[in-house]
């Protein structure tokens, strides 16, 4: 039995999330594609589990996942004969053996986010699968002061989506990074791990600093209410991508 970690890059934008929906729905997950691939290599099922359950429409870079089987087919067999069942818009970048105790989401210390906004009145062709179009001019330089508000352990709770129930919605954002590359604009979030709609939330309520609607410091009342009415709307999923997952 071998336990083999992948690193998968993928576009969201068709498929609904990572993980694995009830069976008999005609919806497509990242999870269920790896694994069909699977079934088509191997001859038989495999469980793909992953680093972090990306949304409808999210996208990444670096996703990290592992399943388990037993076979003798070289790594670099598996890596180009799972690509070749994959649909385009998936890809396995690396693949390695690890230790069967491996667990791609227990395991992980932090996760690195990008969430991509192009501020500009007229949209993008280009980059519209992966950016969000802010048409408000943004002054970045206030989003930047609202930023660093979030680093450090802090209760999230007015950043969580209100429909979802964790133990604790505290978590240690240990970078948050606006940066500016007209018209770009790339917020970095890393942390040791995400509520749900988290991040999506945060950019939403950097979107209203940049914008005038809120002054930086506000961020530290919103954090203090423990309420999702007061933080920002909820930013466009196509906009993220999980950039990193560090062990």
């Amino acid at each position: 039995m071998r336990n083999i970690h992948l690193t998968i890059e993928y576009d969201g934008t068709r498929f609904h999330g990572w993980q694995s929906q009830c069976r008999g729905k005609k919806i497509k997950t990242i999870q269920e594609e790896i694994e069909k691939a699977g079934k088509c290599l191997f001859g038989k099922r495999i469980k793909v589990t992953g680093a972090g359950r990306t949304d409808s429409g999210v996208h990444a870079e670096a996703q990290s996942a592992s399943f388990k089987i037993d076979s003798n087919l070289p790594l670099r067999n598996i890596k180009r004969g799972l690509n070749s069942y994959l649909p385009k818009d998936i890809a396995l970048v690396s693949i390695d053996a690890v230790g069967l105790d491996f667990h791609p989401r227990f395991d992980a210390k932090e996760k690195l986010y990008r969430y991509t906004i192009i501020n500009r009145k007229i949209r993008s062709p280009l980059l519209k699968r992966h950016a969000a179009l802010v048409a408000y001019d943004l002054d970045t330089g206030a989003m930047k002061k609202a930023a660093k508000y979030f680093i450090g352990k802090k209760d999230f709770k007015s950043f969580q989506a209100s429909d979802k129930k964790e133990k604790s919605s505290v978590r240690t954002i240990t970078r948050c990074d606006v940066v500016s590359k007209s018209p770009i604009i790339e917020v970095y979030i890393q942390a040791d791990g995400f509520l749900y709609n988290m991040v999506r939330n945060i950019v939403g309520t950097l979107i209203d600093v940049g914008r005038g609607r809120r002054r930086p410091d506000e961020v530290k009342v919103i954090l203090s209410k423990r309420q999702r009415s007061v933080a920002g709307q909820t930013a466009p999923a196509k906009g993220l991508c999980m950039v990193k997952v560090f062990y």
